[in-house]
């Protein structure tokens, strides 16, 4: 994620890695795994198989598990690190991670013939950071209950949200650039990758320091302050993405990048005709939006607190996905106004029904399963397979559609729930 509404990145300190050779040596042993996996014939049918969904040419219902709760996960210290040094610690928790779904729940998932090396890339934000009461209960899980404390009251307040600056660290991206040319040498190739797919979203942050109560009431009660806040947090992120472009930041996302709330870039519109393969532009790439506490918002509403305004962003993009966890299957004909809109999101609150009638084959729909069967006190694979069967009959041969298995918040320390839905998940995928 490029923004955190909880924090304030700190600026990277450039400095030399220095690791010593048994961190060398548990890092090199997972790249060769990794070597292995991506030379995997299948990489290269999934791949085939997710360009066809986005174009519009599906074969069948794909599948991907993204959102886990890894602190549950851990089986045989799978993914217990063994590296000391804080980088070295970061990627091999990367490169585990990817090994372990592999194994475990891969669905339609792909992984890379290289290892990425992300340039250092900092922002200073919007200039507000949420103020928060927490509520857990799992001190391990990043997921918890959040009460938020006012900060935006008044127009007065409008100068707090603050135009952001990019900045790329080149002498901390060479360096761990070299780190890993030297630890990958011979075994994996590195490749130095920039800001890929954005995820873009005004609303999670303004309900952030609004309050949800006192935004959604302002939107009758002050509709002035509402267009005000929200076009200046499109400004701060249309300012933002001038500066990836003009420093040569950007990457493609027409791969296995995640799009959206759903599943991978991969279309063949991407990057297009109009591309320098030495300067990546927005229109090459994946936009999106969503307002996910619109939820129960009107269409009309709905267009013009945030897709209306959203419209600056989105049409610089080739191709848009839009949505998140707002049900969005009454409003279909609103999103059909956003430009290059190719992928929609279908969450569980949706009508399914109401979703397929209006979606049709223009789009992709990308459907979440409702992750709280994972959750409960006993696991049923039968009814996650009546869960999947159901929606898929709704939609067989009438809508392009993708199983993202997402904000899986819980699977109660037993990972194998989360095994066996994927295993589920993917033999009826392609049984359709």
């Amino acid at each position: 994620m490029l923004h955190d509404p909880s924090h304030r990145e700190v600026p990277p300190v450039e400095a030399e890695i220095v690791l010593k050779d048994t961190d060398k040596e548990v890092l090199r042993k997972l790249g060769g795994r990794i070597s292995e996996i991506s030379s995997d014939p299948v990489n290269l049918n999934r791949a085939g198989l997710w360009k066809n969904l986005n174009d519009l040419k599906s074969r069948r219902p794909m599948v991907w598990i993204n959102e886990i709760p890894w602190h549950e996960m851990d089986v045989d210290d799978e993914l217990t690190l063994k590296t000391q040094h804080p980088w070295a610690r970061d990627l091999e928790m990367k490169l585990r991670r990817t090994i372990y779904q592999w194994k475990h729940m891969p669905g339609d998932m792909i992984v890379s013939p290289f290892i990425e090396c992300p340039m250092i890339i900092h922002s200073t934000d919007f200039g507000i950071l949420e103020e928060v009461d927490i509520a857990t209960t799992d001190s391990e899980n990043d997921i918890y209950s959040r009460h938020f404390k006012i900060q935006i009251n008044s127009m007065d307040d409008l100068e707090k949200i603050q135009m952001p600056k990019i900045t790329h660290f080149q002498k901390a991206t060479e360096f761990s650039m070299g780190a890993m040319k030297d630890i990958f040498s011979g075994i994996i190739p590195v490749k130095k990758t920039g800001q890929s797919h954005i995820w873009y979203t005004p609303w999670d942050f303004l309900i952030r320091w609004w309050g949800v109560q006192e935004a959604m009431m302002d939107l009758a009660m002050r509709p002035e302050m509402v267009h005000a806040f929200v076009d200046r947090m499109v400004d701060a992120w249309m300012i933002e993405l001038d500066q990836f472009t003009m420093q040569n930041l950007l990457e493609l996302d027409n791969n296995n990048t995640r799009i959206g709330s759903g599943g991978y870039g991969y279309i063949s519109d991407l990057p297009g005709d109009d591309f320098d393969e030495n300067h990546v532009k927005p229109h090459n790439m994946w936009g999106c939006s969503n307002a996910q506490i619109f939820s129960g918002v009107s269409p009309e509403m709905h267009w013009e607190f945030a897709v209306e305004h959203d419209l600056r962003w989105l049409k610089r993009w080739g191709k848009t996905y839009y949505g998140c966890c707002e049900p969005l299957d009454g409003k279909i004909d609103m999103l059909k106004h956003v430009p290059n809109l190719r992928k929609i999101s279908v969450s569980p609150w949706c009508n399914s029904e109401r979703a397929v009638e209006n979606m049709g084959q223009d789009y992709v729909m990308s459907r979440k399963p409702n992750p709280a069967i994972l959750a409960e006190s006993s696991w049923d694979p039968k009814r996650a397979e009546e869960e999947i069967l159901d929606f898929l009959e709704k939609t067989e041969g009438r809508c392009h559609v993708e199983l993202i298995m997402k904000d899986v918040s819980t699977v109660r320390y037993q990972p194998r729930r989360l095994w066996e839905w994927s295993e589920i998940a993917s033999r009826i995928a392609e049984d359709y």
